[in-house]
């Protein structure tokens, strides 16, 4: 999976489509990602002890990989993800790359 946890990305359908937030989790197995303020949904808590009350908590639920972009640091826009393998004396490794301006992510 090409989004991993701390990038900034832009939601590109859904209720809140054109607004952005970082992921906080990601699922790869599943191909989905939890985004901080965004795809929220209220859950009804019942009351744990006698004398508690039953609440309704917001939380953020995961959304499809697809139905986002990532935004590039860089340049500021949402792009695609590219890969280059950099090699430096005996190790290689594995970069993620903007499209557009080719900056390292």
């Amino acid at each position: 999976m090409k989004i991993k946890k701390g990038d900034k990305i832009k939601m590109l359908s859904g209720i809140d489509q054109g607004k952005t937030g970082n992921v906080l989790h990601s699922y790869p197995s599943s191909g989905r990602v939890v985004i901080d303020g965004l795809n929220i949904v209220k859950k009804h808590a019942r009351k744990k002890k006698a004398g508690e009350k039953g609440q309704i908590i917001s939380m953020p639920r995961p959304v499809a990989v697809s139905k986002v972009i990532l935004i590039c640091p860089k340049c500021n826009q949402g792009t695609r993800i590219g890969y280059k393998i950099s090699k430096l004396e005996n190790k290689t490794e594995k970069l993620r790359i903007c499209k557009k301006c080719e900056a390292e992510i």
